[in-house]
């Protein structure tokens, strides 16, 4: 990552600004207080310049991000060329795959300002739910909902336009 600033320890001003965007992020918001609270604890907070890159298609950080402020492009290099995707923003929760298990970027996320996220690894997340061995299936209910709904939406939105897409769908039959 190519942050301004060096990440550090969460200072107790910000924890409770953690707690509540825990809370309101689909991968967090079923879980207890008490476990959330050690997840706020444990996230960092890091600064990216305007047109760095927060992780690039390839990499296998296990880093899951959530944007406090700024604006990033979500991107796709193909055949050298790279092709924007969608625009995320304040609010938006990236990265939660990579919390659960090794997970190759399929996309490159690059700030387009100034850009502040809230960061958490997966090793600080595997060890905090091996203090909470039932919250899992809480974890996992959130993220076959995330799909579930993605692939709703999807498919709502679908027009003829999409040609040969119908054929590659299906993500939430996994």
């Amino acid at each position: 990552m190519s942050s301004l600033d060096e990440s550090s320890p969460t200072p107790s001003c910000e924890y409770q600004e953690n707690l509540d965007i825990l809370r309101q992020t689909y991968f967090f918001s079923g879980l207890p207080l008490e476990s959330l609270k050690i997840f706020a604890y444990l996230c960092t907070r890091e600064k990216f310049k305007e047109g760095s890159f927060l992780f690039q298609q390839g990499e296998e950080d296990g880093e899951a991000l959530c944007i406090i402020s700024g604006e990033v492009l979500l991107e796709r290099t193909v055949e050298g060329a790279s092709l924007p995707v969608r625009t995320l923003g304040a609010g938006e929760f990236v990265g939660g795959l990579t919390l659960i298990g090794p997970t190759r970027r399929l996309y490159s996320l690059r700030a387009l300002q100034e850009t502040i996220c809230l960061v958490l690894g997966r090793d600080k997340f595997a060890k905090t739910l091996d203090q909470f061995p039932e919250q899992r299936h809480r974890i996992f209910r959130a993220v076959v909902a995330a799909i579930n709904d993605w692939e709703e939406r999807f498919l709502e939105g679908m027009t003829e336009a999409c040609g040969g897409c119908t054929s590659k769908l299906g993500v939430s039959l996994l």
